[in-house]
């Protein structure tokens, strides 16, 4: 399905509803630059990390698209968890891996507190952004913690400039995109006023020292377009 969720009148802040989840995967491939090919950097280096048993969690699977797609091309026996707090993307999640018939898991729960067992890999996919500032870098540490030596954190983020200039353009410029992408100024602004105090981003260099502040021997991006960043950590 389309996405029209912005075409009218916004009634509240953004949430994954079942609205929302009805289109995800085209608001996804629509609203964030260069998805794709964000998405087979992560399931690369998934499958360069992840050994024989060994275990995935994708954190804020939503539909678990890119489980699914993890779960194409492996190589080894791999457990593959999702976890994600909205029912109605657990549903549309849980359709899609019953139609091609995967043993993925994916449950409802808060990341927060899960309790992680020994994992290869964690995934996170523009989800730490809508984790509050306070408690966020103690969900990484928690996630480092799970991880196996050199185990690995791959994560996409939307960021920020400290450069006031630099971050108006940085804005501009993805708003271009969308309306490439054949959002109107009207949804874009009203997506815009959706997500504000509700997605909440940090900057490249912000997301690093988190990460090495975490436990984490090393950190760096694989894929940037503009205001969109996917970043590698090491154990």
């Amino acid at each position: 399905m389309n996405d029209k969720v912005f075409t009218k009148p916004i009634k509240k802040q953004f949430e994954f509803d079942e609205e929302v989840a009805a289109v995800f995967d085209d608001m996804l491939e629509r609203s964030v630059p260069f998805y794709k090919e964000s998405q087979k950097i992560t399931e690369f280096f998934t499958h360069k990390n992840l050994s024989e048993n060994g275990l995935v969690y994708d954190l804020g699977c939503s539909t678990a698209s890119l489980l699914l797609n993890i779960h194409r091309k492996l190589e080894v026996n791999a457990e593959l968890i999702g976890l994600d707090n909205s029912e109605a993307m657990l549903a549309q999640a849980e359709r899609k891996c019953e139609a091609f018939g995967v043993d993925i898991e994916v449950k409802n729960a808060d990341i927060l507190t899960y309790e992680y067992k020994e994992a290869d890999v964690f995934i996170s996919n523009y989800t730490l952004q809508f984790i509050r500032p306070l408690v966020r870098e103690e969900l990484v540490k928690k996630i480092s913690a799970a991880l196996k030596k050199e185990g690995v954190f791959i994560f996409s983020e939307k960021v920020i400039s400290h450069s006031p200039k630099l971050n108006k353009d940085l804005i501009e410029c993805y708003y271009d995109f969308k309306k490439t992408q054949g959002y109107s100024e009207y949804e874009i602004m009203q997506k815009r006023e959706a997500l504000e105090n509700v997605l909440v981003p940090y900057s490249e260099d912000e997301n690093i020292k988190m990460a090495l502040n975490s436990g984490f021997s090393h950190c760096e991006v694989l894929f940037r377009w503009a205001n969109f960043a996917t970043f590698i950590a090491v154990k």
